[in-house]
């Protein structure tokens, strides 16, 4: 797609100008004119040598993309254009006009170029897989073949607006104690460098008198001043290594599984996720998407591989004709009480509903644990804090009061 200056008149008869990006000087002549602009002059912007810009090799590397939080604004925005009748292309171009993430603005204007050429909405946004997922497009989907959208879009703001409310908790939850970690690791980094080289003249006048906890400290900052190149680079190393390892699928896999088993943490990511799968079912069912497709879709959506695999058993029983409380029980996914609200909905027809009252008792649950999370920590980083002090105390004052000792001795 090609970028264009224009120059034209507004309604009111002002010149205004600026850039547009589009196939054809057609194409954007005819989106100008949505917009209420008179186009006098269009002409293509050459990309002077031919290159790339830093800010272009960034988004195309995938940088910059909308969060969560735009594309819940977008569903609102969506919302409240097919709500009140205002054409497509109309009311498109007028998002796009307001819309300050740089990425989400591109892929809307080829979203409206693809229906200026003749494609439907949903194909239009299946075209931008890493800013629309596919339960998105899916739902979007269906509600242009019921002439639904105003409801699809609705749909899509309360699921997203709920999913990012647990993302919000669950992170400033952890915010404290990681904070607490860093502190805690720059002091004893500080320790190690600065303080204890200047002491060690002094423990080494006791000879082989050194109380064990100031050996340890005097070996641990020998080895940091005197090998830090070495302990970078293995750092280094480790964290590029263990990178690409959760990159691989299996590496990832078995990632997702240990961080379900972390104490205190992995209940609450684990819960997080299944609110997520049932908001996402649920979502999905009133849609009216078909139950295997769904589970597919939900099933590349949930962010832990482990939890995916599960409800990609869940869709392969569903497809050999099984009732989904049998495969939700045999891929073990979720507990007896959720188990007999699936089953209780298969059987009344209300499965929509009880998978939004699971999401709901999962997110219970989930709040539930945070409000715990900090209370559980604290004991631990007190303790820590509390042996680290006690090592580096003792490890400082006993080679002093032994020095003081053996003066009065004298």
């Amino acid at each position: 797609m090609a970028e264009f200056a224009y120059k034209g008149r507004a309604a009111g008869g002002d010149l205004v100008s600026g850039t547009l990006q589009g196939d054809s000087p057609d194409a954007v002549a005819s989106r100008l004119l949505d917009l209420g602009i008179t186009p006098v002059d269009i002409q293509s912007v050459k990309k002077r040598g031919g290159g790339m810009d830093v800010g272009e090799l960034w988004r195309q590397m995938g940088g910059g993309n909308p969060t969560t939080k735009d594309l819940i604004l977008f569903c609102r925005q969506m919302y409240t254009i097919t709500k009140s009748g205002l054409p497509l292309l109309r009311g498109l171009n007028g998002l796009i006009e307001s819309t300050h993430n740089i990425v989400l603005r591109e892929a809307l204007e080829d979203v409206t170029s693809s229906l200026e050429s003749g494609r439907g909405l949903a194909a239009s946004f299946g075209r931008h897989p890493r800013i629309f997922p596919r339960l998105f497009v899916s739902i979007v989907e269906m509600g242009e073949a019921t002439g639904t959208l105003d409801t699809a879009f609705q749909r899509m703001y309360e699921y997203l607006s709920m999913d990012q409310d647990i993302r919000d908790r669950v992170k400033s939850a952890v915010r404290y104690p990681i904070i607490v970690l860093v502190a805690i690791g720059i002091a004893i980094a500080i320790i190690t460098l600065f303080v204890i080289p200047n002491f060690e003249p002094i423990f080494r006048a006791l000879g082989d008198d050194i109380p064990l906890p100031t050996r340890i400290i005097m070996g641990a900052s020998d080895v940091a001043v005197n090998h830090w190149p070495l302990i970078l680079v293995f750092m280094a190393a480790l964290a590029v290594g263990t990178s690409l390892f959760v990159r691989t699928e299996s590496g990832r896999y078995k990632w997702d599984r240990i961080k379900l088993q972390i104490p205190g943490t992995g209940s609450i990511v684990r819960n997080a996720a299944l609110s997520r799968i049932a908001r996402s079912l649920a979502v999905a069912l009133e849609a009216g998407l078909p139950i295997n497709q769904t589970l597919a879709i939900i099933a590349t959506g949930t962010g832990n591989s482990f939890l995916g695999e599960r409800v990609l058993k869940m869709r392969d029983g569903v497809e050999r004709g099984e009732a989904l409380v049998r495969t939700a029980r045999a891929a073990d996914l979720f507990p007896p009480l959720v188990l007999q609200m699936v089953g209780l909905g298969e059987e009344t027809g209300a499965l929509p509903e009880l998978m939004h009252e699971a999401a709901d008792f999962y997110q219970r649950e989930v709040d539930y644990d945070l409000e715990n999370l900090s209370a559980a920590i604290e004991p631990i980083l007190i303790i820590a804090i509390g042996g680290i002090v006690l090592v580096l105390a003792l490890g400082v004052f006993l080679p002093m009061w032994d020095m003081v000792s053996k003066a009065r001795g004298m």
